[in-house]
């Protein structure tokens, strides 16, 4: 019988959760930008998508530490955002 991994709580779990997120996420960034240079469709746009995600995702890290849900869904989003300003750099 397989056992439910445990939910670690406080800060210790947000951070692993904010981990998790991260690779999940970053994978997907990788892919695009990789995507955009190898096409050769770099542009302002596809910069400043690269910009935003990384910035977002750095300011992400201590919004969810500190846990503060509604900023950290703005600071979230404001990643996808630039992640997909990138992907868009495509077409």
């Amino acid at each position: 019988m397989l056992r439910s991994p445990v939910e670690i709580a406080g800060v210790t779990g947000r951070s692993d959760r904010a981990f998790k997120n991260f690779l999940e996420t970053f994978v997907f960034f990788v892919a695009a930008v990789l995507a955009v240079v190898v096409a050769q469709r770099t542009n302002a746009s596809t910069a400043l998508g690269a910009q935003l995600f990384f910035w977002a995702r750095v300011v992400y890290l201590p919004v969810y530490l500190i846990g503060i849900p509604y900023l950290r869904t703005l600071v979230w989003a404001t990643s996808l955002a630039g992640l997909l300003m990138v992907v868009f750099g495509l077409f």
